[in-house]
């Protein structure tokens, strides 16, 4: 029987770890938190989303299609939360219309479920609060609680016979004689192959291995506002903005969870840690790894405007406010009640400084890296675990 090590217990980390267990291998999960779910699993929107966005035929959008299915069934299986709130994509004014059509087109390519277009008064059919001259209407994107999704797989883990390690910081990694030697900070164990799903520490843990230095992890933090719960009904589900293709980030937006709460974010401003989750959370080490890597100059060449107007976004709740008012006319400044935990997304960049949209998966011997997995990685979990599981 092969052993396998799993490096993460963020919910692809756990989703791969189970997928195994469940063949029938002997797996291990290493994880340096007290917790699973601790990062990026733990600190975003909770949104299951139905494929819209993705270039037709990538990975993202295949494996959003599967892992869309398959979380809703497991949510269905093990009584978690799974509420189908829908997806409003606005176009605020006619400027936005082409980039609209041409977002339909995408979508249509991908097969997302019961899409369709909708005018001005479908809008407000849909979102009476919402304001815009067109939009995309998907009734099926969803709300779920992903971190009690990562507690149920670690539980499948450990219910077949496999191990959820917590507190267990990878420091070495060593290949000899066709297996892996994982070191860390509480113990050593041999696996004959590991998988690495490490998230915002994808590209350090690929170090360890002797991959290719590219691509580096950017960290960008996305911080959102509350909706006063008396307010909450300006929103019915979720409203988003017709993406920008230029950036890998959609843009403010209004979120209501599957515990009813509307959250209005995140925006993208680089972090400067790893895990930098304030603007207080500084690591010189992290910071000067980021600035000096060869792809940072032409990347702010690109795109130090877009910087500019995220970090205002950031530091002014008016600015922050203007632009969520867009869609929601009738929004308050004090309709926006307090900034609640933000999320790091780990986004993969390459030494041209360009951001890496898609999956990407290394292999170095018996170690397979997944190098760049942002969203939709939660929604794609189960597909990715497969997709991994499949390729070794």
């Amino acid at each position: 029987m092969t052993q396998y090590g799993v490096i993460g217990a963020g919910i692809v980390g756990l989703a791969v770890a189970r997928a195994l267990a469940l063949r029938g291998h002997d797996v291990v999960v290493f994880e340096k938190e007290d917790r699973v779910a601790a990062h990026q699993t733990g600190h975003n929107s909770g949104v299951v989303h139905a494929g819209i966005y993705y270039a037709p035929g990538s990975l993202k959008a295949e494996l959003c299609a599967r892992g869309r299915v398959a979380i809703r069934d497991y949510c269905l299986a093990r009584g978690l939360p799974y509420r189908e709130v829908g997806k409003l994509v606005v176009a605020v004014d006619s400027s936005e219309l082409p980039a609209l059509a041409a977002l339909e087109t995408k979508a249509t390519a991908n097969g997302v479920p019961g899409l369709r277009r909708v005018d001005a008064t479908g809008i407000r059919d849909i979102e009476p609060a919402a304001a815009g001259v067109g939009a995309l209407h998907s009734p099926h994107t969803a709300a779920v609680d992903y971190v009690a999704i990562a507690q149920a797989m670690a539980q499948d883990v450990t219910d077949a016979g496999g191990d959820v390690l917590l507190g267990a910081e990878v420091t070495s990694i060593r290949t000899e004689n066709g297996r892996v030697t994982i070191q860390t900070s509480v113990a050593a164990q041999t696996v004959d192959r590991l998988i690495v799903c490490a998230g915002l520490q994808s590209d350090a843990v690929a170090q360890l291995v002797g991959a290719d230095p590219s691509p580096r992890i950017l960290p960008f933090r996305g911080e959102y506002w509350e909706l006063d719960p008396a307010r909450a009904d300006l929103v019915r589900g979720m409203i988003y903005p017709v993406p920008d293709p230029r950036f890998p980030f959609l843009g403010v937006h209004f979120t209501r969870g599957f515990d009813d709460r509307v959250h209005v974010g995140p925006n993208a401003v680089p972090a400067l840690a790893r895990e930098g989750y304030r603007w207080r959370d500084v690591s010189a080490r992290d910071t000067w790894a980021s600035l000096t890597w060869p792809g940072a100059w032409p990347l702010a060449r690109m795109h130090w405007r877009m910087g500019i107007y995220e970090t205002w976004g950031s530091v002014s709740k008016s600015a922050y406010y203007r632009r969520a008012r867009k869609f929601v006319p009738e929004l308050q400044m004090s309709d926006l009640t307090q900034k609640t935990a933000a999320g790091v997304r780990a986004q993969a960049w390459d030494r041209d400084g360009s951001l890496l949209d898609d999956f990407a998966i290394d292999q170095v011997g018996p170690v397979t890296l997944l190098r760049n997995a942002p969203s939709p990685a939660a929604t794609s979990s189960f597909a990715i675990a497969d997709y991994l599981l499949d390729r070794i």
